[in-house]
């Protein structure tokens, strides 16, 4: 994974004069916030700053970032006011676009109504995708708006008592929607389904489907990085072309989602080995730093992800090594 033409993996070269700004606590509340970037950044390749860097395609085999000094979010501010007219590399301008991206659909948010479990909103569902559920009214139940306080909404039927039956029972349905084709890209990944981060599972959903009940799904994203030189420099991966997300696309050296059962920190170090090849002895160093989350609807689809972010500093000599079928190089 060394940075030259050879290989499709890049090195960053940032600075990151607040890499840590961020306390450990804040990986973990459920505000909505976007980690400090501060970096200004001199472009030598025709790519585009974007949100996320897993939404970033690769036109080169080897692009490069160069820091010239600290970005702040008085900077963030500045660029961000109309009337900001950029003559240099600082404009932001790309950057917000792709934040709103990540934040669209929000006026047909009206088109989704709640999907309630023992009286706590986990999801919401649209109107039209809830159609194809009503079949299954063993399973699921349509309340029409009664004057009551979560109006229209979607629930389980009363029958399903425990988490293991629910999930038991929703899986089945997940499956016949996914061999419709209504449900792409079935993972047989589970997420739990709960009101809040932390809170009692409900019951356990396929990756795929969270989505398309709007439930919140969670992930952890890291940043691995080493100095030379006093320079630092940011692993990228390249996804390979058969993920069912994102194909072909750049991505944080390691990530994934947060499945049933295991915690954030755990799930990193797990990540860390499958994706990168990075041993438990490194990958326990790794730092929380913050969080990002957004709400993207598009179509039958309610995304509501919160990523907990992590930076680690690997040693100067170490080459990440694919060992799976998530990052291509």
């Amino acid at each position: 994974m060394a940075s030259n033409v050879q290989h499709l993996t890049q090195t960053i070269r940032l600075s990151f004069p607040s890499l840590h700004n961020f306390k450990a606590s804040d990986a973990f509340t459920n505000k909505s916030l976007i980690t400090t970037f501060p970096v200004r950044f001199s472009f030598h390749s025709s790519a585009k700053l974007t949100t996320s860097i897993r939404s970033l395609p690769v036109a080169t085999a080897s692009i490069s970032y160069r820091s010239s000094c600290a970005f702040t979010w008085d900077d963030v501010v500045r660029v961000s006011q109309p009337e900001y007219s950029p003559d240099d590399s600082s404009d932001l301008h790309g950057y917000f676009e792709k934040i709103k991206i990540c934040n669209r659909g929000s006026e047909i948010q009206s088109e989704f109504f709640p999907f309630i479990i023992e009286d706590q909103v986990v999801g919401y569902t649209h109107n039209r995708f809830a159609s194809h559920l009503r079949k299954y009214d063993d399973v699921f139940i349509y309340s029409e708006n009664n004057g009551g306080r979560f109006g229209s909404h979607l629930k389980l039927n009363s029958k399903l008592k425990t988490a293991d039956e629910r999930t038991r029972v929703v899986g089945e349905v997940i499956k016949c929607l996914g061999e419709e084709d209504l449900i792409p890209g079935i993972r047989n990944e589970l997420y739990p389904v709960t009101s809040t981060f932390g809170s009692p599972i409900f019951f356990s959903l396929e990756r795929a489907a969270a989505p398309y009940f709007g439930i919140k799904a969670y992930g952890v994203h890291m940043n691995g990085y080493v100095e030379k030189d006093g320079q630092k420099f940011l692993w990228i991966g390249k996804r390979t072309q058969v993920k069912p997300t994102y194909p072909g696309m750049l991505d944080h050296l390691v990530a994934g989602g947060l499945p049933h059962g295991i915690a954030c920190g755990e799930n990193i170090i797990k990540e860390c080995e499958e994706e990168a090849g990075i041993p438990r002895s490194i990958s326990n160093r790794a730092r929380p730093v913050g969080a990002v989350s957004y709400m993207d609807i598009n179509g039958f689809s309610y995304k509501r992800d919160v990523l907990f972010c992590y930076d680690l500093k690997l040693p100067e000599d170490f080459v990440p090594k694919n060992q799976g079928n998530c990052i291509k190089a």
